[in-house]
């Protein structure tokens, strides 16, 4: 039937093509247009989808506080209007190498703790909470703008979180349970935008992408709502903090360590949520142990080293050594609550390995035994 099929096709092509075009010419005339036809079509189920998905969102908010109102303030329509017209006036800093911190704008624009922590006690959501709610008519990239709606909505939830809890507003957050598919495409599309960008990063960062990194960490260390969002989310945030791990190991631009400076602060901000942290310290157990044997293997048979990836695996034990001292300091928290399996993985055979590849990769070495104490000393506490 297929072979009959592509036999009329081919007919009907040879009798209706216009004079003076081949066959070949006509046959991809008429594949470009039916293409174009379907790029239409895919565009406006695209953009009823959005629409769908924005209308789900404020009935859900409308169940979860009736009261609650959705009009946008002056004030942040004003700040983003300002955004859009001066943007920031920063582009010097990162046109270099990427090596000079000096300023660090751009690292605390993306997330660092000392920078959240001062976003949060700033915030007076008996006052001005709309203030903080981004207006739907962005004016600016692509990538920001797949990221509005979602955000906007993560923005409320969160407001009506802290009105609530001050007694402003009566909320029921139980019917969170009850809309799965909101919840998940909402933050879904919000980690497929934060991943969009940190692909392929562009300094300096807006205010309205470190609105997104602050709006995923609120979610996910709140203790009201965290919990709704990882039972629905938790594949969707493990699949997010597989490729910022792989985004870090991957990169080899020259000015990629910025860059990779503001993926690992992100990656240590999820590790706060515990459930985030034990699962994300066995990745890292992972992605380390395998490069050190890697190594290991290379330095036996004399092959030269990936000084990319040599490189690039060294945030990766930062991360590891920062998480891993988080999690021995918390006394309330068992230190064996991570994947038990990676843990005896990684310390098999570590010393031999530390032993090996001391005198030609000393740094990675001292890493490595530094992750050794930690692991030992968490397991003795």
């Amino acid at each position: 039937y297929l072979k009959i099929s592509k036999l009329a096709l081919a007919f009907a092509i040879i009798r209706s093509k216009p004079p003076g075009k081949s066959c070949k010419e006509y046959a991809e005339h008429l594949a470009k247009t039916v293409s174009e036809q379907d790029f239409g079509w895919k565009s406006k189920v695209e953009a009823l989808e959005s629409e769908v998905l924005r209308l789900r969102q404020e009935l859900l908010l409308n169940k979860i506080c009736p009261r609650f109102c959705l009009e946008n303030s002056a004030s942040a329509e004003t700040l983003l209007d300002q955004e859009c017209i001066n943007p920031m006036s920063y582009s010097s800093q990162l046109e270099d190498s990427g090596c000079d911190v000096s300023n660090d704008y751009a690292f605390n624009s993306l997330g660092i703790a000392s920078d959240f922590h001062q976003s949060e006690h700033n915030v007076n959501a008996s006052k001005c909470w709309l203030e903080r709610v981004l207006p739907l008519n962005l004016c600016s990239a692509s990538k920001e703008e797949s990221l509005t709606a979602p955000l906007q909505f993560l923005q409320h939830l969160l407001e009506v979180r802290k009105l609530s809890e001050g007694g402003i507003l009566q909320a029921d957050f139980t019917e969170l349970e009850n809309d799965s598919f909101t919840i998940y495409n909402s933050v879904s599309q919000l980690l497929d935008g934060l991943t969009v960008f940190y692909n392929s990063p562009k300094f300096p960062v807006s205010n309205f992408l470190t609105e997104a990194v602050h709006v995923l960490i609120s979610l996910i260390t709140d203790t009201k709502l965290s919990n709704h969002v990882l039972k629905k989310c938790f594949k969707k945030l493990e699949e997010f903090k597989k490729n910022l791990i792989q985004i870090i190991l991957r990169n080899s631009s020259v000015n990629r360590f910025q860059a990779l400076h503001a993926v690992s602060h992100t990656l240590v901000l999820l590790g706060r949520n515990n459930i985030l942290r034990n699962s994300l310290i066995s990745l890292l157990l992972l992605e380390v142990r395998q490069f050190a044997e890697e190594l290991l293997q290379g330095h036996q048979i004399q092959a030269m080293c990936d000084i990319i990836r040599y490189e690039n695996i060294f945030p990766l034990c930062m991360i590891l050594e920062q998480l891993l001292q988080n999690e021995t300091e918390e006394s309330n928290i068992s230190s064996l609550d991570y994947d038990g399996e990676e843990k005896i993985k990684f310390l098999n055979n570590l010393d031999q390995i530390i032993l090996y590849l001391s005198d030609e990769f000393p740094l990675f070495s001292l890493f490595l035994w530094r992750v050794n104490v930690l692991l030992n000393s968490a397991q003795i506490q």
